[in-house]
């Protein structure tokens, strides 16, 4: 069956599925493999649950009419978004970058949904099945995409845009993540380049951060919109952090425009690249001043990212969705920074992915935090053995059931407390722990 054949069928039914647990009734089911799945093997309880049709690559045991057998079904699902996205004549942006990621297409969501129609990433579907998924979600009504994009292995961005063909591209920055898969930080570069690569390649226009000059050395000669958290004579917008409280403040100013401050609800001054990205963004597609600064400043976080939670005399600062030295070492000075009356304290976990600095970079962030005078927690056998190591003086477990024993006979009690660690270590589980 050709890609226009399916999608014929896709457009009279209702999306796709790759999961029977979330069977939509009138969907395509495509049967994807994985390291422990197989999903070729659930493709008839997919059509019994009310998906139209299921896509297969492997021959079923029974035949059904419904099934239609292709090579692969993961190639089918991407060229089939592929398909999809070439229906839309909207600007299609796609970003990626080591650290703020997920923030930054939040932001540029916010930013832009008061004027357009924003269909964007939802959570961090940003891989090979997740990008897919994005696309084939993308309503004819849709005015502007974002799509997040991200990496472990070298060639993952690259193939990402031959999916999504974007129009425009977004590298955050590029820092210490995923080392483990890129073969050290100049993998990293070259993985995330992959974005300049392709809008190089089909012509495309960049949003850069002009004070980072390691992405301005890597776009240049190319078509750009820079913003700048800084001085810069290049910059379209340039914003500037005010203040030291627990939630960030900014003002920026382009060349018809200049803002009051801007009380956020995120935390963290490391922030501010971000949500200048997204003033770049929405003022480059003319959502006007006024308009961009009430978006950011109502715009309030709930998905574990520099997201402030009360919690009975203590408050959090919740940045457990992932970490890498970069990132971590960026929350850290910027919760010795923070002007507050309570003690300051955090629960870190492990970065993972990190290869061959995994020691190294474990053992210089636990003494990151005896320098700046912190009191902190520790969770994971890569900080476990860090501590150990370097003869540091914190507690340190081996996963959360321990740490969260120690804190349960040890609750802190008026204290700003951060929460940061890999995905895998699950620190929001502790919090109910936090409340004292």
């Amino acid at each position: 069956m050709s890609i226009e054949e399916l999608y014929t069928r896709f457009k009279a039914g209702n999306g796709v599925c790759t999961d029977t647990r979330n069977i939509v009734k009138g969907s395509i089911f495509f049967a994807l493999r994985g390291a422990r799945f197989n999903g070729n093997t659930f493709a008839a309880q997919a059509l019994s649950e009310g998906s139209n049709y299921a896509v297969i690559d492997e021959d079923p045991e029974q035949w059904d009419d419904r099934f239609i057998r292709v090579d692969s079904a993961l190639e089918t699902l991407q060229k089939l978004a592929t398909h999809h996205r070439r229906q839309f004549s909207i600007p299609v942006i796609a970003l990626t970058g080591s650290n703020g990621k997920t923030t930054s297409k939040e932001l540029m969501a916010a930013a832009l949904a008061p004027v357009f129609r924003v269909h964007a990433t939802r959570g961090n579907l940003n891989n090979h099945i997740g990008v897919p998924l994005t696309l084939l979600a993308m309503g004819h009504d849709a005015e502007i995409a974002i799509i997040e994009m991200g990496a472990n292995q070298p060639n993952d961005i690259g193939e990402l845009c031959a999916i999504a063909e974007p129009d425009f591209g977004i590298i955050t920055n590029i820092g210490s993540a995923h080392l483990e898969g890129f073969g050290g930080k100049e993998g990293v570069r070259k993985a995330k380049g992959q974005m300049y690569d392709y809008h190089r390649t089909h012509k495309g226009k960049l949003f850069v951060h002009c004070n980072d000059a390691t992405l301005m050395q890597m776009s240049e000669g190319m078509e750009r919109i820079t913003y700048a958290t800084r001085m810069h004579d290049e910059a379209s917008v340039c914003g500037q952090s005010e203040g030291s409280g627990l939630c960030m403040a900014f003002r920026w100013s382009s060349n018809d425009f200049s803002s009051d401050i801007i009380q956020t609800q995120l935390s963290g001054a490391y922030n501010v690249p971000n949500f200048m990205l997204a003033v770049c963004v929405a003022h480059y597609f003319d959502v006007p001043g006024k308009t961009i600064c009430d978006a950011l400043a109502n715009y309030t976080p709930d998905n574990n990212r520099s997201q402030v939670v009360r919690a009975g005399s203590n408050t959090l600062i919740m940045d457990a969705y992932n970490a890498n030295p970069t990132s971590t070492e960026a929350a850290l000075q910027e919760l010795a920074r923070t002007s507050t009356p309570l003690s300051k304290m955090c629960i870190l976990g492990d970065m993972l992915e990190l290869g061959d600095d995994e020691e190294t970079e474990h053992i210089r962030i636990a003494q990151l935090v005896r320098t700046l005078g912190l009191e902190g927690v520790f969770v994971g056998s890569a900080f476990c053995h860090a501590i150990e190591k370097a003869a540091l003086p914190f507690p340190a477990f081996e996963d959360n059931k321990k740490a969260g024993s120690y804190l349960d006979t040890n609750r802190p009690v008026g204290k700003l407390i951060l929460v940061k660690g890999s995905r895998g270590i699950q620190l929001e589980g502790l919090v109910p722990l936090l409340g004292a």
